[in-house]
């Protein structure tokens, strides 16, 4: 179902009388009897949410109000217009994941930027080519060439993808669509001067989910012995938090695509993970945590590739080394001592030698107390 929104810009193409078809349905849709949260991608300027929030605010209760707004979940594409800024300021409450201001500061951006000294390949013109545009069906013949940025507003969707990483309440702990933390971001960090429909951007008045920083050691392929190394260097930033994950995301939807036109039995399909444990652990400290991956398995047959790694910044414990390889399907770890307790995350990368190649993850969430 297709319906239009705003068609003027920002706040000043809302009101009383201005209630459009989209923002009609913004409003009937936290009615229906779904206890799931209701994601809002917002890829423009987000004025027809921002007709409707008001709309729902005078036809209700305080406390009829509390219900819909509980269920909304908004992450949009930086502010395009005005709307933002004054949503946030206007309903506190709402779940809302946003880099304030101008596309320079934006964690989506991740999705399409050249990364000096790694592997761009699967955002190239070329890559699009042959794996998305030619030879993939219909939907393929229909994708166009890149004129801004390749699939920019798709990481407001990206986190939604159930590929045992994702977690789509917790932008703090990091996926596909980026990792955000839940603060009040300063406006200096912000593009204050960059695209923004000429509107000035504001402080924001409370705390949203905006840009977090992860340091990122991309892993390469090795020649000989063991199959993967880590690279010589390392990343910091808030747009690693996305690209560290872009060629995992870019093989699925080459595979994606080829689920449209061929036969099931003629795809490659994701591996399934497996723990031979539960995915949240409470340990104490100077414990030794056993992980394993025995069992997982893929659906086509394909060899399987392991990687384990702990996504520190997600967690609250500071670094824990793993024992042995990265790439063996078990591993383990001792629990380091601590004063307070601490969350650890790790997670399981499986890839299989499918074409393309698909990963899926398990997260293990270790409790660590004194």
């Amino acid at each position: 179902m297709i319906d239009t929104g705003q068609p003027g810009y920002g706040m000043a193409a809302i009101g009383p009388g201005n209630d459009t078809p989209g923002s009609r349905r913004i409003i009937v849709a936290p009615d229906r009897r779904d206890d799931r949260p209701l994601w809002v991608a917002g890829w423009g300027g987000p004025n027809t949410l921002a007709q409707a929030l008001p709309t729902l605010r005078a036809t209700r209760s305080p406390a009829e109000l509390k219900r819909p707004v509980a269920k909304l979940r908004v992450y949009t594409v930086s502010d395009q217009d005005d709307g933002g800024p004054w949503i946030r300021r206007e309903f506190p409450d709402l779940f809302y994941i946003v880099s304030p201001g101008g596309y320079g500061a934006a964690t989506w951006s991740g999705i399409n930027i050249v990364v000096d000294g790694i592997d761009n390949n699967t955002i190239s013109n070329p890559w699009l080519v042959a794996n998305i545009q030619q030879g993939r069906g219909p939907l393929g013949a229909a994708y166009p060439d890149v004129a801004y940025g390749m699939e920019g507003d798709t990481p407001t969707f990206l986190g939604l993808i159930p590929n045992g990483l994702n977690m789509p309440d917790r932008p703090d702990w990091g996926g596909w669509g980026g990792r955000y933390t839940l603060r009040i971001p300063a406006r200096a960090e912000l593009d204050p001067t960059g695209f923004n429909g000429g509107v000035p951007v504001p402080p924001e008045t409370r705390p949203i989910w905006t840009n977090a920083v992860d340091t990122v050691t991309p892993v390469v392929a090795n020649a000989y012995g063991r199959a993967t190394k880590p690279m010589d260097r390392s990343y910091r930033g808030f747009r690693e938090t996305l690209w560290r994950w872009r060629d995992d995301f870019q093989n699925d939807f080459a595979a994606r695509m080829q689920w449209t036109y061929r036969a099931p039995a003629d795809v490659n399909h994701p591996p399934v993970v497996v723990l031979r444990h539960a995915d949240r652990l409470a340990v104490r400290s100077g414990a030794t945590v056993q992980l394993s991956a025995l069992g997982t398995r893929d659906p086509d047959g394909d060899s399987l590739s392991y990687r384990w790694f702990q996504y520190r910044e997600a967690g609250t414990c500071g670094d824990i080394a793993l024992s042995s390889t990265e790439n063996l399907y078990e591993r383990s770890f001792r629990v380091p001592s601590v004063t307070r307790t601490c969350d650890a995350h790790f997670v399981l990368a499986v890839t299989d030698r499918g074409t393309p190649p698909l990963t899926r993850y398990r997260r293990i969430v270790v409790t660590v107390r004194p």
